[in-house]
């Protein structure tokens, strides 16, 4: 889809952009193929996309790419990752998309206190989900990822928000929530929680 846009802006943190045009080189690799305009974001600083949509950024962890080695690491604590609040100036409607999520603390939950709908990190069913299955050694938290199950998996503090919707996105291959005859499924839709899809959409 990148390389077949004629025109397209990409936001992000310093950081983030810094990378992409660095270390992990997207922006001079597509820049041959559309029209890119790439735009940094500060977190806590509501942003303006269009007449109707305000999207304001705020970290949810500080965990950088692998790629970017620590050696070249400025700041532990840069904004590397980062949440999304997205109002709708018209009807007042607010969607939350945190693709990742180390932790649900505090600070989190009070971005997704008021929100009608919730796009939440869905990558691991367990922390130990990779090793278990042979696909790797890291832990899902090690990786930026809180699990969804168990009593410190974000499935039951999802279930508690009033949100209208809640729908868990960025899945991995791994995750037994992806098949719709699992366990895992059935007592994920129990709780009220949707598995994102490509395509679905959303109104607030």
């Amino acid at each position: 889809m990148l390389r077949e846009e004629s025109s397209l802006t990409v936001y992000g943190t310093f950081p983030v952009l810094e990378a992409l045009a660095l270390w992990f080189p997207v922006r001079q690799l597509l820049s041959d193929y559309a029209d890119f305009s790439w735009s940094q974001v500060e977190t806590g600083t509501p942003l303006d996309l269009d007449d109707r949509l305000r999207v304001t950024a705020f970290r949810t962890g500080s965990k950088a790419p692998r790629y970017i080695g620590r050696s070249r690491l400025r700041d532990q604590s840069s904004e590397w990752e980062v949440g999304f609040r997205l109002e709708d100036k018209v009807t007042g409607g607010i969607a939350v998309y945190a693709p990742t999520l180390p932790q649900w603390d505090e600070k989190f939950a009070e971005q997704v206190a008021s929100a009608d709908c919730v796009f939440l990190d869905g990558t691991f069913w367990t922390d130990d989900e990779m090793s278990s299955q042979g696909a790797g050694g890291r832990t899902g938290r090690s990786m930026g990822h809180m699990p969804v199950s168990g009593d410190d998996g974000s499935a039951r503090n999802l279930a508690a928000l009033p949100a209208k919707r809640k729908i868990y996105t960025h899945i991995n291959n791994t995750n037994p929530i992806l098949d719709e005859e699992s366990k895992e499924r059935r007592w994920v839709t129990d709780l009220g929680i949707e598995v994102g899809r490509a395509g679905l959409e959303v109104e607030v």
